[in-house]
């Protein structure tokens, strides 16, 4: 006995050496993590633009010098911007300095939403703070002078995770932290083109869904921003308050810039920010050449897909780009598709690429894209908002609203067209992309000098309608159902019969119902819409996994 009793000492003063060797290194980790993750600013001789102004037109309207800020009866907000890189982004925040702080609080909101629990949010931080404890050093000395001027508009409610400065700096690294530890749940976004013969006018046309969501609230206020640097070409992106990378743009030599994810590992340092580097092509290209150089010499942590528009070539194609080197593929036809797996023959044929493309949405989402261009004949703008609208699945089978293997998922912050050559760009209006897409001209937009009063300043007779879908009882019924998914995530009481018989055709009702009905131990009821879910057209292998460990679960209580 007294043996035994020896032999338990001993291991729990092993237990706590190691316990306290764990707890040390995890001290010095933390010591370590807030010591070198602290980002100073960019040093900034001429600081003068903070004394700057902006004048007020009427209620929605501002201008700073020739830069102005306005919303649209469209709702989309409109700005113009111009200057050096620390003036640019000053004038950027003091005329939208009432979004930057909203667009923070949607932001800060909806993360609490996903991860309540705060110790989780703590550990994050310093995860956070590890990972991009280099990321200054990856940023042009340009861009980190622009997002330090934003930095003085924004909130001060915030210092607890940071500086302005340094909060603003790792957003712009947000698509690529979030879509590389959440591979399950991709940002899914679509993107083609069609040049030549494909195109009813021969020009190149180019459609595309940004599927990033991050809560409905943050998608409210979108901008369609025009860049006017000191050096580099004038350019317009579609994008939300603070944040100054690209996700979809064009520039005035009519050069296109869509980025869409792919597969990553978890990355273990920070590099380049992807809309950044899509930011630099959209500012110093003018044709796939020059995209591709730019690309080149940045190194990344995320993989992802470059579908580069160029009216000087007249055609696209896509740099597919990863940590470890990159490729460009040239699809040798008349036109051009992308979803979220690489088709290049460097990557598109390595496994991990292929079970991507095959357990993911991004295969299938791929088949109902190419069939639907080859079903619609030769391109226009009307057809390419047709299909970034598109709600079906192959064939076009009913595959339930919102399902991710449809073209449009419901989720999308903004879808935009862009015919290059015409320097012309379509944006879309809420919801989603079923609201009307309004029309801009680049060259009439940089063609003026200011902003005297506040006017429309999309094209009218351009204007592509609003989707019928949207006046429909099966749209209020998705809607309806959108608001049972909040309330369930919110922990509150739903009627999950109800619920299903909304949206019946979509896999996921069926899950969440079976995930409502699992926690309230009624397992019988959770088996049967487990059952049904997978009798559905599913978007990925993941959540078929999840439904039969649950029936699993189900018949063993």
């Amino acid at each position: 006995m007294g043996t035994k009793r020896s032999g338990w000492r001993k291991l729990g003063r092993v237990l706590l050496y190691i316990t306290g060797s764990i707890v040390l290194l995890l001290l010095i980790l933390i010591i370590y993590v807030v010591s070198v993750s602290h980002i100073n600013p960019p040093e900034v001789a001429d600081k003068s633009a903070l004394k700057w102004e902006r004048t007020q037109i009427d209620t929605s309207c501002y201008t700073l010098g020739n830069s102005w800020f306005r919303k649209s009866k469209s709702g989309l907000y409109e700005m113009y911007v111009e200057g050096k890189p620390f003036e640019r982004g000053v004038v950027y925040g003091k005329l939208s300095a009432e979004l930057v702080k909203r667009q923070e609080d949607h932001f800060t909101d909806q993360i609490k939403k996903m991860i309540p629990s705060q110790s989780y949010l703590k550990f994050l931080k310093y995860f956070v703070g590890f990972f991009n404890r280099n990321l200054a050093e990856n940023i042009a000395e340009e861009n980190k002078e622009e997002i330090y001027g934003i930095s003085f508009s924004a909130s001060d409610k915030y210092d607890f995770i940071g500086t302005n400065y340094e909060r603003i700096l790792n957003y712009h690294a947000a698509h690529d932290i979030g879509h590389a530890l959440q591979n399950m749940a991709l940002v899914g976004c679509t993107s083609f083109g069609t040049w030549n013969d494909a195109s009813a006018d021969s020009n190149l046309i180019i459609g595309r869904n940004f599927d990033f969501y991050v809560g409905d609230k943050f998608a409210e206020d979108k901008i369609v921003a025009f860049y006017h640097p000191d050096k580099g070409y004038n350019f317009m992106i579609v994008t939300w308050a603070g944040f100054t990378g690209a996700a979809s743009g064009m520039n005035d030599k009519g050069l296109t810039v869509t980025i869409n994810a792919d597969k990553s590992a978890i990355p273990t340092g920070s590099a380049t920010p992807v809309s950044l580097v899509a930011r630099e092509i959209l500012q110093y290209a003018k044709n796939i050449d020059d995209a591709w150089a730019i690309a080149k010499k940045h190194k990344m942590f995320v993989s992802e897909s470059f579908l580069i528009g160029s009216a000087e070539d007249n055609r696209a194609a896509i740099i597919e780009k990863r940590p470890e080197g990159m490729d460009l593929y040239d699809p040798k036809k008349n036109f051009i598709t992308c979803t979220n797996h690489f088709q290049g023959s460097i990557y598109g044929n390595q496994a991990e690429n292929i079970k991507q493309r095959d357990e993911t949405a991004s295969g299938y989402r791929f088949e109902r894209l190419s069939e639907l261009m080859q079903q619609n004949g030769q391109n226009t703008v009307q057809k390419t908002v047709d299909i970034l609208r598109d709600r079906f699945g192959l064939h076009g089978q009913n595959i339930g609203v919102g399902n991710e293997k449809a073209v449009n998922q419901f989720i999308a912050h903004h879808a935009v067209v862009f015919e290059p050559k015409k320097k012309l760009v379509w944006v879309s209006t809420s919801p989603w992309q079923m609201g009307e897409f309004v029309a801009y001209n680049l060259d009439s937009i940089f063609s003026m000098h200011g902003l005297k009063t506040n006017h429309e300043l999309n094209d009218t007779t351009k204007t592509i309608a609003a989707d019928p879908f949207l006046k429909t009882k099966d749209f209020q019924s998705f809607v309806t159902y959108r608001a049972m998914r909040a309330a369930i995530m919110n922990g509150e009481e739903v009627d999950v019969k109800a619920m299903v018989a909304l949206d019946p055709e979509f896999y996921n009702v069926y899950l969440m119902a079976g995930d409502y009905e699992f926690k309230r131990k009624h397992f019988d009821s959770a088996k049967q819409y487990y059952e049904t879910a997978l009798t559905k057209v599913m978007a990925n292998k993941g959540e078929e996994i999840h439904a039969r460990k649950q029936i699993e679960k189900c018949i063993k209580k």
